[in-house]
């Protein structure tokens, strides 16, 4: 936490306070942001632009009135359903048609689509609060709610993430409880057309222990052990490719075809992303002792019931570079 410097006739340093003030919610209004606009960039951008127009009102704030971090909130949501005026909505590929199915069909790659991207567990709150609220992070989620008008949009997560009141959602969009909870109502509505069921967010440690099966026998290749633990209606899907598969017999000849175009030999590095086991795959970049093992993609989990229930696959560059991740292993 940033002290407050003074000058030598001791009256507080106004820049110094406001970061002291501010800094403890620098992460929590990125997750706010990213759930509104589905992405990690984005979400930067509009948290320097709300911390901006906070300094910029700094001397006009009254704590009476209502507290920092409503403050902050109040100003972040304007930014966010301003942005939200210019920007398209960010799908995964199983937002935008039907799955394909022969997974042995050419992919259809789709850069000029602004996909949803995901976010790593280490740029969000601490962890209490990304076990909390991890259900709310998962890509699909995320996705389902890129579909919602940007107000209703901002109901839903100030209410049913944040928990904030009717009231308090109400007086921070300058409109009224009942308009706020019809608004929710239709919200919800919304996402309950899109498959997103409770029972998907499990305790994290034992999604983990999933994915680490799996990632064994994606290392060993074993298609065999791969597909054991995949859900009977697993979905892979592979932004910024639009080609998506969904059965877990689809899933496992599609991992026939990457197997047979990329060889046998890969590395994996466990991650987190969006309060969900990740991890990045490496292939081996040739022959030899000391070939290494080139950065492949990254690959993002949902687990229910023990089982692999969705596997988001990203290869965009500037995805990979979100995560830190060593080019080559």
């Amino acid at each position: 936490m940033a002290t407050i410097s003074s000058d030598p006739t001791g009256v507080p340093d106004p820049a110094a306070e406001f970061a002291r003030r501010t800094d403890p919610y620098r992460r929590e209004l990125l997750a706010y942001c990213y759930r509104m606009l589905g992405s990690v960039h984005d979400a930067e951008d509009l948290v320097q632009d709300t911390l901006l127009r906070a300094w910029r009102a700094y001397d006009r704030y009254d704590a009476t009135r209502a507290g920092m971090r409503t403050w902050l909130y109040r100003i972040a949501t304007n930014v966010c359903l301003t942005a939200l005026d210019t920007r398209r909505r960010r799908p995964l590929p199983s937002g935008l048609g039907a799955p394909d199915e022969d997974p042995l069909t050419p992919l259809n790659h789709a850069p000029e689509v602004p996909w949803l991207q995901p976010m790593p567990d280490a740029w969000l709150a601490d962890p209490g609060q990304v076990v909390a609220s991890r259900g709310t992070l998962r890509l699909a989620w995320v996705a389902a709610v890129q579909y919602l008008p940007a107000r209703q949009r901002a109901v839903l997560i100030l209410r049913d993430v944040l928990e904030w009141s009717a009231a308090e959602t109400a007086a921070l969009l300058e409109t009224t409880p009942a308009a706020v909870n019809s608004a929710l109502q239709r919200a919800r509505a919304r996402l309950s057309t899109a498959g997103l069921a409770e029972h998907e967010v499990a305790e994290a440690a034992a999604d983990r222990a999933v994915v680490d099966r799996y990632a064994a026998a994606f290392e060993k290749a074993d298609i065999e052990a791969l597909t054991a633990l995949l859900a009977h209606d697993a979905i892979l899907e592979m932004p910024p490719v639009s080609t998506w598969f969904v059965g877990r017999d689809r899933y496992a000849a599609f991992m026939g075809w990457v197997y047979g175009a990329n060889g046998t030999d890969w590395r994996v590095v466990p991650t987190a992303a969006n309060g969900s086991p990740a991890m990045a795959a490496y292939v081996r970049t040739g022959p030899g002792d000391d070939a290494a093992y080139r950065l492949h993609t990254l690959q993002v989990f949902d687990v229910a019931e023990g089982r692999i229930v969705r596997n988001t696959v990203f290869q965009d560059p500037e995805v990979l570079a979100l995560f830190d991740l060593p080019a080559h292993v």
